[in-house]
């Protein structure tokens, strides 16, 4: 039986992508196959698309990093035909073909069932960006950030990780502020919890290695100059979680945040993530993620538009999170 995908192959020194059919055949190796109902579009597949980085690594694949659908066949130990299950990065997309598809076969050790009471669609609204944005909350909370500290800073706000930060973070009681590019958007992040917005650029230029403390935490998308910034403004005993580079992969910043403030940078990682911990982070989002607010930063698209979004997400024109309906 034939199924649809994105295929992404190499173009020259760039990337592209087209529709095709594709068989059974065609599936990489695992001991589960899933009929995919939803996929997501991340930074990090805007970046492989586009070939703005080298994200994929084997041509021709199918693109994406994330996916959501329902088992059809599986010889895995606990997981079932009919489970509910989502799947984050583990190499999709970049080694193993991805979730820009109707079907999809890998290890179960690569999946995650899905936890009431979220659907499949809800899974990808989440996505990586928001497991990602979960394990930031973890980070901090393990950091001992509790509301009571002060105020905690999201960066890149308007995106993906950033606007289901700033709706986590609300909702466990912080006082939230949302620094944006967009302030024409500070509307929408006020509705998603932010208690105040802030312009990027009082962030974003070379700054003072430290400066007068302004947040208890951070969460940061950003990277370069925002989070030298964001350390160098960090209370004393604050936390950073650091999980992208939407600015910049380097870092300009002296070792004062450190040993003056004791401040803590936690990098967060949700590629190679152990499962218990990715388990944990799907657990507590299903706790404590209020459902209306997720649908206010969700669009659905078909497989056809992945492209265009891929590259309007890296212009920083792309609101909340993008859920990719695979069989529209």
């Amino acid at each position: 039986m034939t199924f649809r995908a994105l295929l992404a192959a190499k173009d020259g020194d760039g990337v592209s992508a087209s529709l095709v059919e594709l068989e059974d055949s065609d599936l990489m190796p695992g001991d589960v196959t899933i009929s995919v109902d939803y996929s997501t579009v991340n930074y990090k597949d805007g970046m492989a698309l586009t070939g703005r980085a080298s994200i994929i690594q084997t041509f021709p694949l199918i693109a994406g990093v994330d996916l959501s659908g329902i088992v059809e066949a599986s010889s895995y130990p606990g997981i079932k035909v009919g489970d509910r299950v989502v799947a984050n990065s583990w190499g999709l997309g970049q080694t193993h073909h991805g979730g820009y598809a109707q079907k999809a076969r890998m290890s179960g050790d690569w999946l995650v069932k899905i936890p009431e009471p979220f659907s499949t669609r809800d899974a990808m609204a989440l996505g990586t960006a928001g497991y990602t944005a979960m394990l930031c909350v973890l980070a901090l909370e393990h950091g001992g950030i509790t509301p009571d500290r002060g105020d905690v800073l999201v960066t890149g706000a308007n995106g993906g990780v950033g606007s289901i930060a700033v709706v986590l973070l609300s909702d466990l009681g912080y006082r939230v502020v949302a620094s944006t590019g967009r302030l024409e958007e500070a509307g929408y992040l006020r509705e998603l919890g932010a208690a105040d917005v802030i312009d990027r650029r009082m962030l974003s230029e070379p700054g003072k290695p430290i400066t007068t403390e302004r947040w208890a935490g951070a969460v940061d998308s950003v990277g370069s100059h925002t989070l030298a910034n964001v350390l160098a403004q960090t209370q004393y005993r604050g936390v950073v979680a650091a999980c992208g580079l939407a600015q910049g992969l380097d870092l300009p910043i002296t070792v004062l945040p450190f040993i003056l403030r004791n401040v803590m940078l936690a990098g967060i990682d949700s590629v190679n993530a152990p499962q218990a911990v990715r388990i944990e982070a799907w657990s507590r989002l299903a706790r404590d993620l209020d459902l209306k607010k997720l649908a206010r930063t969700t669009r659905v698209v078909g497989l056809a538009e992945v492209p265009d979004i891929a590259t309007r997400i890296l212009e920083g024109r792309i609101q909340g999170r993008t859920v990719v309906d695979v069989n529209a």
